[in-house]
C-alpha cells in the first residue's frame, strides 16, 4: 500500500511520522514538498524581530530518516483524486491512499497597494525580509492589518502588534511611534473571551489602537494611507499586512474544492473521493488555519489509515482541539486551549501570560523537531 502525502508542514510531518511508527520499513510513504526545509510558524516572528537567524530556524527535509518514508522535493503540477495520481516535476506518483496537506497560499496582489507600499509577514520570505526593514525603521505610525478572511493563525496579528511596540520601545523610538491593529473580528481571539480580554488589556497598557470588525481594503501608496472596507482611512509610515489566503492553484484545478477549499468529513478528514484525505489549511473542516490543528488532523488520518489496513472499524475521530501559544511580548506567553466541534460553538480557556509558558512554548517546538527530524533544537 503506497501512501502519498502532499505537503510537509505540521500535518504532513505528523502523519508520515505516525505511519512510520506503525509499519516501519514495511511502509511505502512518499512525502512531497516544494521546499527544502521546514520552518516552525512562530520562528518567523523570532527572525523578524531579531531574536533568531533564518539559518537557525530552518530544518532541512534532507535530514528526515524515518523507516518507510521517502522525501521528494518537487513542485506538484496536477492532482487526479479519482485515480489518486499526482504529477510533479520529479515524475508521476500513483497511490493507494492520497493525502493533500498543501496548506494555503498567500496572494498579496489581491489587496491593491500592498505589494507596492506595504509588507506581508506571513510568508517565510516576507517575515525574514522584515528583519532589516524593522531594524532601519526610524519610527512613526505602524499599522498591522488583516486584508481578508480566513487567515492562518488568528492570534498572529495581535502578537505582531505587541512585539512591534516593544521592539520600537527597546530601540528608543517609543515616544515618536504608535501602533494600530486592524482585524476582522470583534475580539482578538473570538473562541476565548479570557485570551481576548488579556490581549485588549495589553493593547491598552501599550497605547495600541484596536480597530475591530474591520479589514484593510487597499493601500494608497501615493498618500500612504490604508483604506478600510467602510471607507475610513488611516495614515501609516509602515504597514505590516496579512495578505489574502487562497487554496493552491493545483488544488483548485483538481476539482476537489467547494467554495474555495476542500470539504472533508469532520471526523475522519476523508474527502468525497475514496481513500483521498485532506488535512490542515487546505480544508474547510471548521478549525482555524493553524499548525497545531493540522498536526492533530494528521494524527487522526494516520489512525484511520492504520485501522483500515488492520481491518479494524475502530479508529479515533477528530476532536477539533488545539493548544496555541500566544506572544504577549516582554518574554510573556499565554496559552489558549480551544476546541472546535462541527455544529457547536467553539470553546476555549486561557492561562498566562507568563515566563513559564514561554519556556513551555520553546519545548513544544523542540519536541516537534526532535520527533519529526530526529535532531535537537533550542
Amino acid at each position: 500500500m503506497r501512501i502519498v502525502i502532499l505537503g510537509a508542514g505540521f500535518g504532513g510531518l505528523e502523519l508520515a511520522t505516525r505511519l512510520s511508527e506503525e509499519w516501519g520499513d514495511d511502509a511505502d510513504i512518499v512525502l512531497i514538498d516544494r521546499s527544502d526545509s521546514f520552518v516552525m510558524g512562530f520562528s518567523k516572528l523570532d527572525v523578524m524581530f531579531g531574536r533568531a537567524t533564518a539559518d537557525a530556524v530552518r530544518h532541512p527535509y534532507s535530514s528526515i530518516a524515518k523507516p518507510g518514508v521517502t522525501f521528494v522535493q518537487s513542485e506538484v503540477r496536477a492532482i487526479d483524486p479519482v485515480a489518486r495520481r499526482v504529477d510533479t516535476d520529479a515524475g508521476t506518483f500513483d497511490s493507494d491512499i492520497l493525502v493533500v496537506a498543501l496548506g494555503a497560499d498567500l496572494d498579496p496582489s489581491a489587496t491593491p497597494g500592498l505589494a507596492e507600499d506595504g509588507h506581508e509577514f506571513y510568508s517565510e520570505d516576507g517575515a525574514f525580509a522584515l528583519r532589516d526593514v524593522l531594524a532601519s525603521f526610524g519610527g512613526g505610525h505602524v499599522i498591522v492589518g488583516v486584508t481578508s478572511t480566513p487567515f492562518k493563525c488568528p492570534p498572529a496579528p495581535s502578537e505582531t502588534a505587541l512585539l512591534v511596540h516593544d521592539y520600537l520601545a527597546e530601540r528608543g523610538l517609543g515616544d515618536i511611534s504608535e501602533v494600530s491593529l486592524v482585524m476582522p473580528f470583534g475580539a482578538p481571539v473570538p473562541p476565548s473571551p479570557e485570551a481576548s480580554a488579556a490581549l485588549l488589556s495589553a493593547f491598552e497598557k501599550r497605547g495600541i489602537t484596536w480597530y475591530p470588525n474591520r479589514v484593510v481594503k487597499e493601500l494608497n501608496p501615493a498618500r500612504h494611507v490604508v483604506v478600510m472596507h467602510d471607507g475610513e482611512e488611516l495614515p501609516y509610515d509602515l504597514f505590516l499586512g496579512v495578505p489574502a489566503h487562497t487554496v493552491p492553484q493545483v488544488v483548485a484545478e483538481s476539482g476537489m474544492c467547494r467554495d474555495g477549499w476542500i470539504p472533508v468529513d469532520s471526523l475522519t478528514l476523508e474527502t468525497e473521493y475514496p481513500d483521498v484525505y485532506a488535512i490542515g489549511d487546505v480544508t474547510s473542516v471548521g478549525t482555524p488555519k493553524a499548525g497545531v490543528f493540522s498536526e492533530g488532523q494528521g494524527a487522526i488520518v494516520a489512525d484511520v489509515i492504520a485501522a483500515k489496513h488492520r481491518g479494524d472499524r475502530q479508529a479515533d475521530s477528530y476532536g477539533g482541539r488545539g493548544v496555541c501559544y500566544t506572544e504577549f511580548g516582554r518574554d510573556g506567553v499565554g496559552l489558549v486551549d480551544v476546541t472546535f466541534l462541527a455544529g457547536q460553538r467553539p470553546t476555549g480557556t486561557f492561562s498566562g501570560p507568563s515566563h513559564e509558558f514561554a519556556a513551555t512554548k520553546t519545548q513544544f517546538g523542540a519536541s516537534r523537531i526532535q520527533r519529526w527530524f530526529g535532531r535537537d533544537w533550542s
